[in-house]
């Protein structure tokens, strides 16, 4: 573990052409190449189903869980300051939910529609809001503007995509006790942080996969079909690393995609359910 809380063997870290050292306050200049070189910009997808109360609403009273009060500052609004707080030169919300409408208006955030699934919004709001663009929840209760910041920056090179995983023994650092879903490889478990950079065109092919992947999802044979036998095999007797199999993935989708490891533990815990609600609220009150 180097001093910085980072493997010194982390394959994501050895970008082309860069030392071991990263100089950390260019993070303060904007999105650094070694991640993004130019302004980004930010998506928040807040969307909900038409017709289903959300668990974590109904606990807490309020018409979108996005509406939940955290230290006197909605969900939305900590989700907005974290991306503002980052740089995001725009940021839009995906959201058909009239109370969040209602909130953002007069406000400079882009109102964008929601679409059939959370794949189809991202490709409708990619098309809006333009690249680079990084891509969370309404539900990222704890996220911080410096998470926004690292990722960015430890995003290596070539990716046309990354996406945020939390290391469990991290995750278990952060929230002793907490139960999180965790996707197993050959050098440890990870939990994803709902975290995700498209940095170019070319990153939609992930969408893409995506959106194939949604729309097969009461037909999970044919998913298993669409990712290959020998894949699924290697994942599921633990052969493969993090990297391996997103970098597998990336193939999959024609685009060359990196998992970058989350430094704080916390970033993987979003609100899914009322206990994970009443976690944030301890975590807040503990920091």
């Amino acid at each position: 573990m180097g001093a910085r809380g980072q493997h010194p063997d982390d394959p994501h870290r050895r970008g082309r052409g860069r030392g071991e050292v990263q100089d950390l306050s260019r993070l303060r200049e904007g999105v650094v190449r070694q991640g993004v070189e130019r302004p980004f910009n930010v998506l928040i997808l807040a969307g909900s189903r038409g017709g289903e109360v959300d668990p974590v609403a109904a606990y807490a009273a309020v018409a979108h869980k996005g509406l939940i009060m955290l230290e006197g500052r909605t969900l939305l609004a900590r989700v907005l300051d974290a991306a503002r707080g980052a740089g995001a030169a725009c940021i839009g919300v995906s959201a058909n939910d009239e109370a969040i409408r209602a909130a953002l208006a007069g406000t400079d955030v882009r109102l964008l529609p929601t679409a059939a699934g959370p794949s189809q919004s991202v490709q409708d709001a990619a098309g809006q809001l333009g690249f680079p663009l990084l891509v969370t929840t309404v539900d990222h209760a704890l996220l911080r503007s410096d998470w926004i910041r690292q990722f960015l920056a430890d995003t290596p090179d070539f990716a046309n995509a990354a996406v945020l995983l939390a290391p469990e023994d991290r995750v278990r650092d952060a929230a002793p006790g907490t139960q999180r879903t965790y996707l197993k490889f050959r050098d440890g478990r990870y939990s994803g942080c709902n975290l995700f950079l498209l940095r170019d065109e070319a990153a939609m092919g992930v969408v893409q996969l995506w959106r194939k992947v949604e729309a097969l999802r009461k037909q999970p044979w044919k998913i298993a079909a669409m990712l290959g036998p020998g894949f699924l095999a290697r994942y599921l007797l633990g052969l493969l690393t993090l990297d391996q199999a997103v970098a597998r993935l990336g193939r999959l989708a024609g685009v060359q995609a990196a998992a970058v490891r989350a430094r704080d533990g916390r970033a993987a815990i979003d609100v899914d359910k009322p206990a994970d609600l009443d976690l944030v609220r301890q975590l807040v009150e503990e920091a």
